[in-house]
């Protein structure tokens, strides 16, 4: 299977939160220590989790702990989408196309989820 830098998910989820991270340069200076450093943080940890699992998937139990902390950080990642949507720091269609995005990243770990044995 190679490294988890291979799977679909870990590059789409590092993209995003590459992206993520070019868009928040752009965000008010009094969001720093607020919106900016939790959506990057919260983006990145999709990554990390999901480098964390892969490392546990010989033990599905383990595997599917960190699969599902990506997930809940993907879905605080929209959340957090939301409040940058509707602060008016990103307009609807990178808003609409960050969230298809972080929505794919969520059907494609949710079926690691249901499906751990196909990541062994």
């Amino acid at each position: 299977m190679g490294t988890f830098r291979n799977l679909k998910v870990y590059q789409k989820a590092f993209k995003l939160a590459m992206d993520i991270f070019d868009l928040t340069k752009t965000f008010p200076d009094e969001e720093k220590y607020g919106l900016t450093t939790q959506i990057r943080k919260s983006s990145r940890s999709v990554c990390s989790s999901i480098a964390e699992a892969y490392r546990k998937r010989k033990y599905p139990a383990h595997f599917v702990s960190k699969i599902t902390d990506a997930d809940m950080e993907n879905s605080e990642t929209q959340v957090w989408l939301d409040f940058s949507f509707n602060c008016n720091y990103i307009n609807k269609s990178i808003y609409d196309e960050f969230v298809l995005t972080s929505e794919e990243i969520g059907k494609m770990l949710n079926h690691m989820i249901q499906y751990p044995e196909k990541y062994e």
